[in-house]
């Protein structure tokens, strides 16, 4: 009896055994194991946009950097003219190296680059013309100014005429370096035209150019100084005290040239054409320069 009791117990546990393993092996199927779903066909995962592509280039194309020479009076005519050039120009980036003409000569002499340049003096662009340096072709006198006397805007002087700048109230003259500052040469002038440039030495300061004589002036560093007309105009710190008589200096005239080792010769002539439009020219007038006829 106990034998039977035994043989049937062992039966029971086997077939208790065997379930449990079959369920084990269906849980098994039917769990996928860890990492499976990283498995997925590619098939499954979503294309690319064609504007993703590595190949579809959204790099904007480089600015054309034109350097312009510019003499110092020209300063603030030039730098609206620029932003109106550079908004109708996207592929060109414009700098203005400002200063004495004779300075700016000599730069691009020794090979400063430049890719344009407008004088105060025709003799400056002459220089580089004869020197080869500036095409005689693409060169051409573009505006011309007057030569004047101004004072601080508070000043009570009355000066009318360069003889005036002789009286003892008047203790300093600033005037721009004439070596080197068209301004300072026509200030020389007329100076020497009335007999006076020796005579008043004793209290002349030369200043680097004709922006630096008309600071002189507004800062009360001097009671009276040669600037241009245009400059005058542009200042609420100085005044135009008279103007200086034509024929005492020689004609103040701007001439535009490309320098021949422009690297950009077509934007550059753009530039250049640009310069002579109408819509340029009316912002020098603006500004006090004179379009010769």
């Amino acid at each position: 009896m106990k034998r039977l009791y035994l043989t049937l117990l062992i039966a029971a546990m086997a077939i208790a055994i065997a379930a449990c393993g079959s369920k084990d092996d269906t849980k098994s199927a039917s769990s996928p194991k860890p990492g499976a779903m990283a498995s997925a066909s590619p098939a499954t995962a979503s294309p690319t946009p064609a504007s993703a592509s590595p190949s579809a280039s959204t790099t904007p194309a480089a600015k054309v950097e034109l350097t312009v020479s510019a003499a110092a009076s020209l300063t603030d005519a030039l730098n609206e003219i620029g932003k109106k050039y550079e908004a109708s120009h996207a592929n060109v980036k414009l700098a203005f190296n400002y200063g004495a003409s004779g300075t700016l000569q000599q730069q691009i002499e020794q090979g400063a680059p430049a890719d344009l340049f407008l004088s105060a003096a025709s003799k400056n662009m002459k220089t580089l013309v004869d020197k080869q340096l500036v095409d005689a072709g693409k060169q051409r006198n573009l505006l011309s100014n007057e030569l004047v006397v101004v004072v601080p805007a508070d000043s009570k002087l009355t000066l009318t005429g360069v003889a005036d700048l002789a009286k003892p109230e008047v203790k300093v003259l600033s005037v721009g370096i004439p070596e080197s500052v068209p301004a300072g040469q026509y200030a020389k002038d007329a100076l020497t035209n009335a007999k006076l440039w020796d005579s008043l030495q004793s209290k002349t300061v030369q200043a680097k150019d004709v922006k630096a004589v008309l600071q002189t002036v507004e800062t009360g560093n001097a009671e009276a100084g040669f600037v241009y007309k245009s400059d005058a105009l542009t200042s609420t710190k100085a005044k135009i005290a008279f103007t200086v008589t034509p024929g005492t200096y020689g004609a103040i005239e701007y001439p535009i040239g490309i320098v021949k080792a422009t690297k950009n010769a077509k934007e550059t002539e753009e530039l250049y054409n640009y310069l002579q439009s109408k819509e340029a020219l009316d912002i020098f007038v603006k500004y006090g320069f004179v379009v010769p006829k």
